[in-house]
């Protein structure tokens, strides 16, 4: 098995440096042999609902992302603590162990993760662990591993366990021959990434597990996330992230897209919030298994035009990474999401002015931008 060996390897790599695709969680995970399984195909599924007394059960894989952490506190505020399990295979910062349970969870540990549903009598199940754009490509063995086999192991305990799943998908799982402005939810898609490919199969998995067993699977297509939490890891959309903390520590900025490239974005709250929507809507609402959602749609150049209002001695400098270039020139410009408002009625809270605000509200640059003033 030359290639585990080698994705091994390349996990305790990436560990020391996970990169970031489009501002969705990078959580590696850590590739060992898997044996096949198979769903019984005459076993009994139903839908999952719950009352306000009686609370779901909730594990999140990958949880030491950009996102697993924020849902975890939101979800821990609307269920209780002791219902919400954070789990990775990373060690997680005494703020986080101490906020709620964590437990290690390797996704492509099968026997483990289905002893943890088990023992924990989970009912929900978030799975976040995933390999991102940039990340992916340089991995693509890696990406596989973790995107897909990863994948098919929730699957399997979902549908075993009737498990309510979410599992999160992405603009990149779009490609050039998409229609791009705006992207509805049904359409052509072929991502030309491993990540986009692999968000491509969960997404018709999820759908297939559904007819076929009942499965409860729940997806959303997120834009652009945008967190003043995490650092940027260099993905595609990170210059979203990165020019703020450029603006405050130094007053210059170099983008490695082009001023006028256009694309989906959404502040980390509205995106939590859709989730948690999502899970809680009643299944008879539901006209397909994933939507997009979006709150806003800008480029480069007009994120610089609201950020220089707060700061406005800000340089800015365009070095176009060609590789970053081609994978955003793939992905929509704005994302269609009339079906999400109108099915479950999602709504967002922030646009491009309260987002920049809020950035640097929670970075700290509240001095700097009152000495500017």
């Amino acid at each position: 098995m030359p290639i585990v060996r080698n994705v091994s390897r390349a996990v305790s790599r990436l560990l020391q440096n996970p990169g970031c695709g489009c501002g969705i969680p990078v959580i590696p995970a850590r590739c060992i042999g898997v044996s096949p399984r198979q769903v019984a195909s005459d076993a009994s599924f139903r839908l999952v609902s719950f009352s306000n007394s009686d609370h779901p059960r909730v594990l999140i894989t990958g949880g030491l992302g950009q996102l697993g952490v924020g849902l975890a506190k939101l979800l821990r505020k609307r269920f209780g603590k002791n219902n919400v399990i954070l789990s990775d295979i990373r060690k997680p910062a005494d703020d986080v162990f101490y906020s709620g349970p964590f437990i290690y969870a390797d996704i492509l540990d099968y026997k483990n993760l289905r002893e943890i549903v088990v023992n924990n009598r989970i009912t929900w199940l978030f799975h976040y662990s995933a390999l991102l754009s940039v990340v992916g490509e340089a991995n693509v063995p890696l990406a596989r591993a973790v995107n897909i086999t990863g994948l098919h192991s929730v699957l399997d305990i979902a549908a075993e366990h009737n498990l309510r799943l979410f599992v999160p998908s992405t603009i990149g799982a779009f490609g050039p021959t998409s229609p791009r402005n705006p992207t509805p939810d049904l359409c052509i898609q072929r991502p030309r990434t491993i990540y986009g490919v692999s968000k491509v199969h969960a997404e018709l998995m999820g759908e297939y597990y559904h007819y076929r067993y009942g499965l409860d699977f729940r997806c959303l297509r997120y834009p652009g996330i945008i967190s003043a939490d995490s650092q940027p890891g260099g993905g595609t959309t990170d210059y979203a992230v990165q020019i703020f903390h450029d603006a405050i520590k130094t007053g210059k900025f170099q983008c490695y897209l082009k001023p006028d490239t256009r694309l989906p974005m959404m502040y980390i709250d509205d995106c939590l919030k859709a989730t948690l929507e999502v899970m809680e809507a009643p299944a008879e609402a539901l006209s397909m298994r994933t939507y997009n959602i979006s709150a806003m749609s800008f480029t480069p150049e007009e994120l610089v035009q609201e950020v220089q209002k707060h700061v406005p001695e800000l340089q800015v400098t365009y070095k176009v990474d060609e590789v970053r270039q081609a994978i955003a020139d793939s992905w929509p410009m704005n994302f269609d999401d009339r079906n999400a408002r109108r099915d479950w009625g999602w709504k967002h809270d922030y646009d491009l002015p309260e987002l920049v605000t809020t950035m640097f509200s929670f970075l700290g640059s509240d001095s700097r931008i009152a000495q500017v003033n």
